[in-house]
């Protein structure tokens, strides 16, 4: 397209923001700039999630939105993972749409295919993975270390648009945090912990490569752990990082359950994990995430899954509804569960969640924390994952990505405030 203007607007996860980083920096390197306002570009590139149907309709809602938005003749392309997994489809379905590029199809050539099969030339594509990306505006970045996944978990659609795990050199992902020029590193990939497994490497590949970017950044925070993977290592070594944050992967703690999602491990050995991580490191932070109204999902197991969280006392949980996918194994299982009482068991575990948070909020004022200020007036300590966790609100004249000793003064649901 070369010169002119483009908005980029994301959603969906942290890995899709790698993504669009790199995209943003083909634009650049085309002679685009970025501009704030959608009614001013020239270019529109929505950056779609497709992991659930709320993700989905939010895509095509944002979609919708923009190209209302949009000025005469300028392009709205739709990336990301709807336009990987519905491509034709969705190309169809949204006739506002100029064209819809998958994964490693460049947003300014991408073209609504030609019918049903594209009957237009091969587009050129590049390696999404291992672009470069521009030094970051913030003073902490996401690197995504792998693509896809091997696993078969029962609920999950991405291996089927995202494929098998591709992990990158460690030379590549050293270069790119070098390029970032940041604070903080956090790392993710659908499965962190297998890094390295595609290329023999081994399951204490990830070890070697937090401890090679920990000695080049201040902070290294690790996203997205398959518990069954959390070996002594690599605990020894994510607390070695001063960074003891664990965001673990659970899904749920039932063992019937468990067995149906095709998933490893129960509350008794997730509770025996996080217990051992707290004798090692007293100061482990603890993030996770779990299912509700999953098929076949019981009164029995919904109360197995609260007397868990009141006897985990994570820092932070998420608790989402049970999406079906096309594909997945969990489509063909029977005992469906109601969604207004799938409504009901999100709403209870929520508000014991949201109380435990509270309380481990409140235990924190008086303790000093060293604070990375990510903008001024607000900072995390390494209890807080970027845009997903509280924050800090610090004095707005500590400067912007450098640390500060801190006492915490108060603190109001999620959110400290530190002096």
């Amino acid at each position: 397209m070369g010169e002119g203007t483009y908005h980029l607007v994301t959603l969906g996860c942290p890995k899709n923001q790698v993504d669009s980083d790199k995209l943003a920096g083909t634009l650049a390197a085309d002679g685009m700039a970025s501009t704030d306002s959608p009614a001013e570009a020239d270019l529109i590139v929505v950056n779609t999630c497709a992991f659930i149907a709320d993700a989905r309709q939010e895509s095509v809602d944002t979609v919708l939105a923009l190209a209302d938005l949009r000025r005469d003749g300028a392009r709205l392309v739709v990336t990301g993972c709807m336009a990987e997994r519905y491509g034709d489809e969705l190309a169809t379905a949204l006739p506002e749409v100029d064209s819809v590029a998958g994964f490693g199809v460049p947003v300014v050539l991408g073209r609504r295919p030609d019918g049903p099969s594209g009957n237009g030339p091969p587009l050129p594509s590049f390696d999404l993975l291992n672009l470069p990306r521009p030094a970051s505006a913030r003073p902490w970045a996401y690197v995504k270390i792998a693509e896809g996944c091997d696993r078969a978990c029962g609920f999950c659609a991405i291996p089927t648009f995202r494929g098998p795990q591709r992990s990158r050199s460690v030379e590549s992902i050293l270069d790119e945090v070098d390029a970032l020029d940041v604070r903080e590193v956090v790392l993710v990939a659908q499965d962190l912990a297998a890094y390295g497994r595609d290329q023999g490497a081994g399951e204490k590949a990830i070890v070697p490569l937090v401890e090679a970017v920990a000695g080049r950044v201040d902070r290294v925070r690790l996203l997205y752990l398959y518990p069954s993977d959390l070996n002594d290592r690599l605990v020894e070594t994510i607390c070695a990082t001063d960074v003891p944050y664990f965001d673990l992967s659970l899904q749920h703690v039932s063992p019937p359950l468990m067995r149906r999602m095709r998933r490893w491990g129960d509350g008794a050995r997730f509770l025996e994990r996080i217990n051992h991580i707290r004798s090692v490191e007293p100061d482990a932070a603890f993030r996770s995430n779990f299912i509700v109204g999953y098929p076949g999902e019981t009164e029995e197991d919904h109360d197995a899954l609260l007397d868990f969280v009141a006897a985990a006392d994570l820092d932070w949980c998420g608790f989402f509804a049970y999406s079906e996918e096309e594909g997945t194994y969990a489509t063909t299982l029977d005992g469906g569960v109601d969604p207004s009482l799938a409504a009901e068991r999100l709403h209870e575990l929520g508000e014991m969640q949201d109380r435990i948070t509270a309380a481990r909020r409140d235990a924190l004022i008086g303790r000093q924390v060293s604070v990375l200020v990510d903008e001024p007036g607000v900072g995390r300590t390494h209890r807080e994952a970027p845009e997903i966790d509280g924050i800090v609100t610090v004095p707005s004249d500590l400067p912007t990505g450098r640390f500060a000793d801190l006492t915490v003064t108060g603190a109001i649901g999620p959110d400290l405030a530190a002096a």
